[in-house]
């Protein structure tokens, strides 16, 4: 029982969000995803009306700390697959957020317990130092620090999801 309550209070969560993937790969993501989480997936695909052809999907999942770690580097290899996955801050474990684009490649950031994104003192120094008092080039340190551009390019993607069926679990009416 007590290794029971121990396992579980280690246990990590997060989120998955596929935002586009070549339907034909579709369930190979599901297979890398259930690879890395130790368990089989299944996913509810839906079409992605920002890029006619592909399938998106938003996942919660489980898993032991370092989860978020296995199946963003489980997806980074197909060049072709924007994806975002986030693992929640526990006890122990700071939150992580992982970002891709066929474009960018990946983004890694720790995140706060809100889900925003660290940026290291080191990181900071690292910008003030190579700005030397340009105000435009410290900006365009940080928006990199920040992972700006990757969030810039699956904007338009996130938003496809404002049309995905809603669920009530109940009506108060």
């Amino acid at each position: 029982m007590a290794e029971q309550f121990t396992r579980a209070a280690r246990a990590a969560r997060g989120m998955l969000f596929v935002h586009s993937s070549p339907r034909a790969l579709s369930p190979h993501v599901e297979w890398a995803v259930g690879r890395a989480l130790g368990t089989p997936v299944n996913f509810d695909w839906a079409d992605q009306p920002v890029l006619p052809g592909t399938m998106r999907t938003e996942y919660s999942w489980t898993g032991d700390p370092g989860a978020g770690a296995r199946i963003a580097s489980a997806l980074r290899g197909w060049e072709q697959l924007r994806f975002e996955v986030s693992e929640d801050p526990a006890p122990g474990n700071d939150g992580s957020r992982w970002m891709h684009t066929p474009e960018l490649g990946v983004f890694f950031a720790q995140t706060d317990s809100a889900g925003n994104v660290v940026v290291p003192e080191d990181r900071i120094r690292y910008a003030m130092e190579i700005a030397a008092f340009d105000a435009g080039e410290l900006h365009r340190e940080l928006r990199l620090a920040l992972g700006q551009a990757w969030d810039d390019e699956l904007e338009p993607f996130r938003h496809a999801s404002d049309f995905a069926p809603v669920v009530w679990l109940h009506r108060v009416g």
